[in-house]
């Protein structure tokens, strides 16, 4: 008992340093994001205090059930609700040009910078004359689900390319995580998946959500590819952008193949999707990604793990642990779920991609800027509107992913009217958001890590946001 209260002092002061550099967690984060946040030596004193059952102040420490009671009544989104929680009227069109005003200064420049001037409208709506509508617009026989504040949503034949309703198809938008799609695509393209990288200490001590690569050590592509997807791994991406050629060159790549799938609307600033000056998508656009990235092979059998091993290095004391996909449409038994992405920064708010097949037939759904504030989570918005798809027949439709006259790729092979490149994007400056400085010299799972892992999240909720 007296070793417990000797470290008191010191063990707070750890706790203290290492939360300036952690991340803050989503709801969603993985156990290794929560061990990967936490510097070493924080880690060890709090598994040695927990594992004896003793608090930092010599008493007994809370039970788990307590400290998730902490973290729900300090989550945002139980407080009370301001105009960041509400749903937005997007029927005068006010984000036809740029996204909503930021919350934060995420996407102040860097002194010396301006920020991108806005993508240009085109004069004809992609996708059909339909797409130009600012609100909801449904095929006959969609019947539109009243449980999703987004404010901007599509829902997709990835086959055929119809849209079978749609709201806010081209309004600009944040993307948050989702945009990673562009990555793993590039990705995907350029690099073998069994080549390896070594992780540096910059991969490991990235801003946002992190799975807990540690440097040193060495992970293949498909290692990388797979916490990027599965755990919106932004150390996962960091490295991968490494092998891309660094990070402005993978700004480029991502870019170039936005434009080559027919976008118009997107414009990727930081290719993890944290907020940067310029960024910005389209429910219409990411909707041609989606569509892209399940023609893939590779990406679809990633999408749809649901538990994967990192592995460690036995050298470095570094050990293996696993990961689970954090999109809940799979976990939660979605008739015919194939994957997705989840997504969520302060200013992009809750972003949601999901696919799922049935009979044959496979719908996808983009959600962009909707909250959960008096509305389900961003899985369960997405599986009604999946539900309303399935239920609609076939060849109703209201626009289509196909653009006519551009080369056929991915998806677009495979329908009759093809699909491709629309107009082109301005060259883009990159966002470059500020680095946590924390490293991770090892990975342990323990007694005590539950608790570990409540007791971050719940000083983070009190005092920080999160982002994905």
């Amino acid at each position: 008992m007296q070793i417990f209260k000797q470290l008191d002092t010191n063990v707070l002061f750890i706790m203290f340093a290492s939360h300036r550099a952690a991340p803050k967690p989503d709801s969603s984060a993985s156990l290794s994001a929560a061990l990967g946040a936490t510097q070493a030596p924080a880690r060890a004193l709090l598994s040695l205090a927990l594992t004896a059952g003793i608090g930092l102040s010599g008493v007994a420490a809370p039970a788990p059930v307590a400290l998730a009671q902490e973290q729900q009544l300090a989550s945002p989104e139980s407080a009370q609700p301001g105009p960041e929680l509400l749903k937005r009227d997007t029927s005068a069109c006010p984000f036809r040009t740029l996204p909503p005003p930021p919350v934060d200064t995420s996407e102040v420049p860097k002194p010396g910078e301006k920020s991108p001037s806005p993508l240009p409208v085109p004069a004809e709506p992609v996708g059909g004359p339909k797409m130009a509508q600012c609100d909801t617009v449904a095929g006959t026989g969609f019947a539109v689900p009243t449980d999703v504040p987004a404010s901007a949503w599509t829902v997709f034949d990835l086959k055929t390319g119809e849209i079978l309703a749609a709201k806010d198809p081209h309004g600009r938008y944040r993307p948050a995580s989702v945009i990673k799609v562009l990555m793993a695509l590039v990705a995907i393209d350029e690099l073998d998946m069994t080549r390896k990288v070594r992780a540096t200490f910059d991969d490991a001590a990235i801003e946002g959500s992190r799975v807990g690569i540690v440097e040193g050590v060495d992970y293949t592509v498909e290692t990388l590819l797979t916490g990027l997807l599965l755990n919106s791994g932004n150390d996962c991406g960091h490295a991968l952008s490494r092998m891309l050629g660094g990070m402005d060159t993978t700004l480029e790549k991502v870019n170039r193949k936005a434009r080559e799938l027919g976008a118009t609307d997107t414009r990727v600033a930081n290719p993890t999707g944290l907020d940067a000056p310029g960024q910005m998508t389209s429910a219409y656009d990411m909707s041609l990604f989606f569509r892209e990235a399940f023609a893939n092979p590779t990406y679809r059998k990633l999408s749809a793990i649901t538990l994967a091993k990192v592995p460690g290095n036995k050298d470095l004391h570094v050990d293996d642990f696993d990961i689970a996909n954090d999109n809940q449409l799979l976990a939660s038994g979605f008739e015919g779920a194939l994957g997705g992405k989840t997504g969520f920064t302060d200013d992009a708010r809750h972003t949601f991609a999901g696919i799922a097949e049935r009979d044959g037939r496979s719908l996808g759904t983009i959600i962009l800027d909707t909250t959960t504030h008096e509305a389900p989570r961003p899985w369960q918005q997405a599986a009604s509107l999946l539900e309303a798809g399935f239920a609609t027949p076939k060849g109703a439709s209201v626009g289509t992913l196909n653009i006519a006259g551009a080369p056929r790729t991915g998806a677009a092979a495979d329908s009759a009217s093809g699909s491709g490149s629309g107009s082109a994007d301005e060259k883009t400056d990159p966002g470059n958001p500020a680095s946590a400085r924390s490293s991770w010299t090892s990975i342990g799972i323990g007694a005590g890590v539950v608790a570990i892992i409540f007791l971050a999240a719940a000083s983070t909720w009190a005092v920080g946001k999160r982002r994905r």
